[in-house]
This record gives C-alpha cells, structure tokens and sequence, in this order.
C-alpha cells in the first residue's frame, strides 16, 4: 500500500527532547516500512526515518533559533505539498487536526485522520460538523466524548518502537515524573505524593513559554527540597535509564488526557504507572497488572507502597502485546484497507457502526 503520513511541523520526526505526536508518526511510519508497505513522510529536514522522507520545511519549528516564523505559513506550504503529489497514495493520514479539510473535499474518502488533542474546545463543533466526510481516528475513546457525532473510523491506542525501551528488571529506589510542568500534569501533586513517601523523586519535564508562570508561582519553591531532583528535558536516549531507574512514574493528572504516552514508555520499561483517574488512564493501564489508578493524594500513597505486588517482566510483556509500534501500525492497516474498500457515503455509515 502506497501511505503518505502528515505530522505537524511542531517537532522534529521524531522529536529531539518533548513530543508526542511527532514521536507516536516516527514510529507508525517505521513500522508501516517494516511490513512491507510504500510510505512517504512529509515532514522538516531533522527528520529520521525509514520512510521516502519529503523535506517541507528545513528544520522543526520549535527549536529554530529563527526569532520571527510562522507555523500556519509553514503548515499551509506543507500541506500544498501533499496535495501537489497526492495521486500517488492511496491513503493520505493526516496528524494536523482539522488544517487540511479545506484543501481535501474532493478526497476525504482517501484519507484518514487521526486527532491526538484534546476535543472539549469552544469552536470544534463547528469544524467537524461542517466537514463530517473525513474520517477521524481517536487516540482513546475516552477523547471522544465531547464529540461523539463526529465521523469516528475508529481508536487506535499509540504505540512505540520495542527497542528503543531496554528493560530494567529493578529499580534504583525513587519515583519518575516525566513530561510538561504544567497544571493539568500535577507536578505538585507528584511532589506532594514523594514527600508523604519520603522517597526521592526526579523530575523530567519540559517547561512551555505558557506555564513559565505557573513554574515561577507555584512549582519553583516547591524544588527546594532534598527529596525533589529538577533535570528539565530529556531525549529518547535518556529514557530508558530514567523510567528503568524508578519504583513508578507519577502520572498525577488533572484533566481529560487523551492518551498520555509517556504511561506506556514507562511500562517498556517494566516501570509501573500511579496515574489518577482522567480521561484516557483506564484505557492505558490495567490496574493492578501494569500500575495503579487511584482518585486521591491518600490512595496514591497507598499504591505506592503495593509496588512490591507487581512484576515488572509481565508489565513490559504488556506493552509488547498492547503498545508496539507493530501493534499500531496494524491497527491503522485494517482502517486503511476499510477506506479503499468503500466510496465516501457507505465509508459514513461504516464509521457511524464501528
């Protein structure tokens, strides 16, 4: 099969330090390559792929030291790109949200799009109304829920590259948060939970321009701590060593997360996930087999100390079975081969009965 994948220009393919998006397409499109397919990567010139890379911007936006650049130009040129070479694909998948559906009405029935955000906006309603022919790709069912008329083709839960996690079958005694200081992660809940615990508690996180604030008012004391290690942002090289090393990683949310990748990064590494109960987490973790979910400060410290009840070895086979980039990509072929199979109105009532 001939695929084009379109991510955002946000990160690089996948990215150097934080991203999720950009990380879940480097490794779909690996795997799809792997099975034999034809797969065409749209995508900055930092990208590393195994795919026919087709060069639309000359690095990722967020790390170009360029003071003055424009996202929306940079994605309108890409996606004039696609569509430019679009017959030779059979199958488009698009990762930008709904930016491209303007220049896709006369093909919605050859492409696939997969909405890695979350979907509880003010003005999405409108978007998907107005353009219901495309087909759409939750990443949980649980991110579906604001928008449950919505022409859903079906869920994919993400997926990573087996070898890339080396499996640590002990710990080295601390608790792991990973990801964004922001408030909806609750890194103050993380910390909270290590210091009721008296364990150590490292801290990898990326801190956005947004929540440089919210860093500055009310996590930055909070580090002053002999418990609490800030290390900042840390790549794919590093995460096996940091995730391996931890008793749990925190996962402490405060909103709809709509999937959460760095749960099954930990668990490929045979590190159980103390996550709260939001939005896609009992989609992700089996509760009792690969982690714990709790709904409370008390209960996260109590799961804590029930560590010791889990295997790590039976958690990475879990991720090898659930979490494979293999496991993914197979997942979006049996979506791929339902759009070539049908025209565009019986393609919407598939959906509608999947």
């Amino acid at each position: 099969m001939r695929i084009a994948q379109v991510p955002p220009l946000y990160e690089a393919v996948p990215p150097r330090l934080y991203g999720g998006t950009e990380r879940v397409v480097a490794h779909l499109t690996d795997a799809l390559v792997d099975l034999g397919h034809e797969v065409t990567l749209f995508a900055s010139g930092d990208a590393r792929t195994k795919a026919e890379l087709v060069v639309v911007r000359d690095q990722a936006i967020r790390l170009d030291p360029a003071l003055l650049k424009s996202d929306l130009a940079a994605h309108m040129a890409m996606l004039a790109e696609v569509r430019r070479q679009a017959r030779r694909f059979d199958v488009i998948h698009f990762h930008t949200d709904m930016i491209h559906f303007p220049m896709f009405e006369d093909m919605p029935e050859r492409t696939l799009t997969t909405l890695h955000g979350r979907l509880d906006l003010k003005d999405l309603p409108g978007v998907y109304r107005r353009w219901p022919q495309f087909p759409l790709v939750s990443i949980s069912d649980d991110q579906r829920r604001p928008l449950p008329f919505a022409n859903w083709a079906g869920t994919v839960l993400h997926g990573m590259a087996e070898e890339i996690y080396d499996f640590r079958p002990k710990s080295e005694g601390y608790l792991a948060f990973l990801g964004r200081i922001s408030p909806e992660k609750g890194p103050d809940r993380a910390i909270a939970i290590a210091k009721r615990l008296g364990k150590k508690l490292k801290i990898a996180a990326k801190i956005d321009a947004a929540d440089r604030a919210y860093f500055h008012d009310e996590i930055e004391h909070l580090l002053d701590h002999p418990l609490i290690e800030f290390i900042g942002e840390i790549g794919d090289h590093e995460k096996s060593a940091f995730l391996g090393g931890a008793d749990a990683l925190l996962f402490p949310i405060a909103w709809p997360e709509p999937f959460g990748l760095v749960m099954i990064e930990a668990m490929a590494c045979g590190t159980p996930v103390i996550a709260y109960d939001c939005g896609s987490v009992p989609e992700v973790i089996e509760d009792g087999l690969t982690g714990f979910i709790v709904k409370t400060e008390d209960e996260a410290v109590a799961a804590a100390r029930r560590l010791g009840d889990l295997d790590r070895r039976k958690i990475r086979r879990r991720f090898e079975t659930r979490f494979s980039a293999t496991a993914m990509a197979r997942r979006y072929l049996d979506l791929y081969d339902r759009l070539e199979e049908a025209s565009a109105p019986p393609r919407l009532t598939l959906a509608q009965s999947a």
